[in-house]
């Protein structure tokens, strides 16, 4: 089994930072590399599309509104792993000071545990930058 993570601090407060990502249906408001993204299955499962038009469908495992966290599974995706379990959560540095937490296990199917790991944190550390910047403009 393969992993990924990253974490970026973000001197917004915990709370507005969970309130941009903290929605299941949300990654377009905030993930450039995910332009669109539809629930189904009362909000369990979103269907997204990538750049290219690639589908992605992921499930909602667990979510706590109260610890600022989810997790969830890929169900289909053009990447080449299975298993793929990743949480995403928000942590209280200070008052208005938080940390966004992004990680992933999952295991390679047609490459290496490093190529997938190397694939899945690349992602993460876009997604997390992109989000620093965007709350960044919306802070100011």
């Amino acid at each position: 089994m393969a992993e990924a993570s990253t974490s970026i601090d973000i001197p917004l407060p915990a709370d507005q930072v969970w309130q941009l990502i903290g929605g299941f249906g949300s990654l377009p408001d905030w993930l450039p590399y995910i332009p669109k993204s539809e629930l189904s299955e009362g909000g369990r499962v979103r269907h997204l599309a990538n750049p290219n038009g690639e589908t992605i469908v992921e499930r909602l495992i667990a979510f706590d509104d109260a610890a600022r966290s989810y997790s969830y599974a890929i169900l289909k995706a053009p990447f080449p792993v299975k298993d793929y379990l990743s949480t995403l959560k928000v942590i209280e540095t200070g008052t208005k000071a938080s940390r966004v937490e992004w990680s992933g296990r999952f295991t390679p199917t047609t490459v290496s545990d490093k190529e997938a790991s190397k694939l899945f944190q690349g992602i993460y550390e876009d997604g997390l930058n992109a989000l620093a910047q965007g709350m960044e403009k919306k802070g100011k």
